[in-house]
């Protein structure tokens, strides 16, 4: 039996607060509560029921759409749904484009059998595409098939692509820090690109010469044959595995070539356990070249190993400037990812990419990604709280640069947190600014290592709480960006506590205000 929470009408005489209340209440006396994950506080979401009851044009709830929320949490929601919403559900949530789809229609793609690829989520790793796979092969579930849903705000063709010159990757850290993130300037004037705040900046990066070298070694192949490329080119082998594969993290698909070509049988079982997926087969998190060392009697044919590869997708950062103020520039915030892995040293590609291997003046491929939500009010006068912890700030750059540039009177409020004050306090002289001239009302800070006792942005929010429910009441957005794991969840938290306790209502209504702040576009997270 179907069941639909009930929800207070727009028009019913109770302020936000009230209705979100009275939605929670109604939502949790109501539910049928047999611990099977039917209907949640949240109003309007629909339990482990099917969708027969739906009307036509009644927009349909994602509860799964989360990328806070655990992988299997996330299929929890969508049991019982059709194909492609379960298929949904194993997507990691974030809408970022790299698979170039959004996580709704890549799905729907798979279901229908226009795309066939499994391995194109590049935030859910390989722990999405086992997932893919274990529903394909999973015995077709009875459900009533959902109604078609609405087309996303704006579909995710293939972006067009610019060649843009690097101009400076300045450190912001100093020294003394544990980190080093660069604020990173392209010059483009002579592009025609154009962005909006918020959007995302695409990368092509290399993948470094000197793994390429070891792995063309390790075949004992030779670097200037054609070779058939997984994106459907035709290159040298040295530069298929420069620009069109993903050799840091080797597919399934690629893993069981290397163990049907080790005539070596612990290699072989081995090397198939960890494609299936068996902890403990293999070295955890292991990049080609750590394959090819770890497993010295598998060396298949460099055609048939590159054909199993993924291909080398472009890494996205949130753009940090308004084109309204740097008309002619693109800033990126890009944290240098470097670590120690089973005694070698690891980079991250895209990053290592743009600050070794490319000097300033070269020329990158990149294009924009514009942004499926994650925008400012149109209201210029709307009050705006951003949280930004590390890198997160990028957008929050942005969108203080677009305020100043239009004019828009309204209350800006950031939290900002790092390691410590002293090393990591980043566009610091920028934003001490903003506060000294107005344009930012509140910046609170929270530095996790200036003292004995961890200290994070939630904390600050907590102390903050009675103020920041009255920015709310104020009709207030909130923004978040950063960790989608660990620093959302907990913001989301401790949002979910201060509406709870400034609003006096219980938590489950507390969290369905917060679906409402959703709903109305008050509450969006670019997370990662």
């Amino acid at each position: 039996m179907s069941y639909i929470a009930p929800m207070i009408p727009e028009n019913a005489p109770f302020d936000a607060a009230q209705r979100a209340w009275l939605n929670g209440f109604l939502a949790g006396l109501l539910s049928p509560g047999d611990g099977s994950g039917g209907a949640s506080g949240a109003p309007g979401q629909i339990g482990d029921a099917t969708m027969a009851g739906r009307a036509a044009d009644e927009p349909e709830d994602f509860p799964w759409h989360d990328p806070t929320l655990e992988l299997e949490a996330r299929l929890a929601l969508a049991a019982g749904k059709p194909l492609e919403r379960r298929l949904m559900a194993a997507m990691a949530q974030l809408d970022c484009g790299q698979c170039g789809y959004l996580c709704q229609t890549y799905a729907e793609a798979i279901a229908r059998g226009a795309e066939t690829s499994l391995t194109r989520c590049v935030p859910g790793g390989r722990a999405t595409s086992r997932m893919l796979k274990e529903l394909f092969a999973a015995p077709p579930t009875a459900v009533i098939a959902a109604a078609p849903a609405a087309p996303p705000e704006s579909a995710a063709d293939a972006p067009t692509h610019f060649v843009a010159r690097l101009e400076a990757a300045t450190r912001l850290n100093r020294d003394g820090s544990e980190k080093d993130i660069r604020h990173v300037v392209f010059r483009t004037a002579e592009t025609g690109i154009g962005y909006e705040v918020g959007d995302s900046f695409g990368v092509h990066a290399a993948n470094a010469a000197e793994e390429v070298n070891a792995i063309i070694a390790r075949l004992g192949a030779r670097e200037d044959d054609a070779i058939d490329c997984p994106d459907g080119s035709r290159r040298s082998l040295r530069e298929a595995l420069t620009l069109a594969c993903d050799i840091g993290r080797p597919s399934d698909a690629a893993i069981e070539v290397l163990a049907s070509r080790a005539p070596d049988h612990n290699d072989s079982e081995r090397l198939q356990a960890l494609a299936e997926g068996y902890p403990g087969a293999g070295p955890e998190g292991a990049d080609l070249l750590e394959l090819l060392d770890t497993f010295p009697s598998a060396r298949p044919p460099a055609q048939e190993l590159v054909l199993a590869l993924d291909t080398l997708q472009p890494r996205l950062y949130s753009i940090a400037s308004s084109p309204k103020m740097k008309a002619d520039e693109v800033h990126l915030t890009v944290a240098r990812v470097r670590y120690q892995q089973r005694g070698r040293l690891r980079k991250g590609i895209a990053s290592s990419y743009l600050t070794e291997r490319v000097s300033p003046g070269a020329e990158v491929e990149v294009f924009v990604r514009p942004s499926h939500g994650f925008r400012l009010p149109q209201e210029n006068d709307a009050p705006i709280i951003m949280i930004g912890p590390g890198t997160g700030i990028a957008p929050f750059r942005a969108f203080l640069q677009e305020r100043r540039a239009i004019g828009a009177r309204g209350r800006n409020w950031l939290f900002f947190g790092d390691q410590r004050r002293e090393f990591d306090f980043l566009y610091q002289q920028e934003l001490e600014s903003y506060v000294a001239d107005g344009l930012l009302s509140r910046l609170d800070t929270a530095f996790s290592r200036d003292q004995a006792e961890k200290l994070y942005v939630q904390h600050r929010m907590r102390e903050q709480a009675a103020t920041l429910w009255a920015w709310l009441q104020d009709g207030a957005s909130i923004y978040v960006c950063g960790d989608a794991q660990r620093m959302a969840k907990d913001v989301d938290a401790a949002l979910a506590w201060i509406i709870a306790k400034k609003g006096a209502m219980p938590l489950a209504a507390a969290k369905a205000y917060l679906a409402e702040l959703t709903r109305a576009r008050r509450y969006q997270r670019d997370v990662y």
